[in-house]
């Protein structure tokens, strides 16, 4: 790339549904080392991880990795990340990546691809990736969250709810190739981390429990691209834990 980035891993022991999650182990790695390596195969000058645990640190430190402690209190990994910009006084137009420790199988290209999407789109202050959403059962799952963009690709709301309405409506004349995921995928300029850590939780996100509807609340735009390819799969839940294991498990047998 004709540009650089760093990708910050933010990472914390106390999940609340899957307690100790970045150090479960998957085949022979631990899911927070299968996401740093996936991190590894993209084209990042830097990547660090970013935890508030000892015991993520020292397992992070085995195989090399660049940590940072930080505060134990941030609201978010957005939070948690824009302590690193400050600790390592990195440059205001530096792009970074968010790359969320429990996504597991998370292709590099799309790394790649979110950190160019910003770099393309200096008129946002973020930029994220999205996919379509081909079902009614994922339409109307509440852990799946959609996204609505304008005709530029600039996001105009996150929703756990089903939006734009119409998917799980038999009757409904709704675009089906209209209708997204959202990835949880992000890229920042480092200059706006250090203002997104100035703005204050707002109703929404409170709401909705997503922490990007802060940007939006403050007049920011966010460019969503739609991924190149599949993205990962997230471990948020111990289903979500069994799910991964059995197709390592598969992937061992073939």
């Amino acid at each position: 790339m004709s540009f650089s980035f760093h990708v910050v891993i933010p990472s914390r022991f106390d999940s609340s549904r899957l307690p100790g999650k970045p150090l479960l182990e998957i085949g022979d790695k631990s899911l927070l080392q299968h996401v740093y390596d996936s991190a590894r195969d993209s084209d990042a000058e830097k990547i660090i991880i970013a935890t508030d645990d000892e015991r993520i640190e020292d397992s992070a430190r085995s195989y090399g990795a660049d940590v940072i402690i930080t505060a134990k209190d941030h609201l978010s990994g957005t939070d948690r990340i824009a302590e690193v910009i400050k600790l390592r006084n990195l440059a205001d137009d530096l792009i970074i990546v968010n790359v969320q420790g429990d996504e597991y199988g998370l292709p590099a290209r799309l790394i790649n691809q979110v950190a160019l999407a910003l770099e393309k789109n200096p008129g946002s202050v973020m930029a994220t990736l999205c996919e379509r959403i081909e079902s009614a059962e994922e339409f109307n799952n509440p852990a799946v969250v959609k996204v609505v963009r304008d005709i530029h690709g600039s996001a105009l709301y996150f929703s756990r709810s089903g939006i734009p309405s119409g998917l799980g409506n038999q009757n409904s004349q709704t675009d089906k190739t209209s209708i997204y995921r959202h990835i949880g995928l992000y890229a920042y300029r480092a200059g706006f981390l250090r203002k997104y850590s100035e703005l204050k939780p707002c109703e929404l996100e409170s709401n909705e429990s997503l922490e990007q509807l802060r940007v939006l609340y403050n007049g920011y735009s966010i460019h969503v691209a739609e991924a190149e390819t599949i993205a990962g799969v997230g471990v948020d839940t111990e289903a979500d834990l069994k799910k991964v294991r059995e197709s390592v498990t598969s992937d061992y047998e073939k």
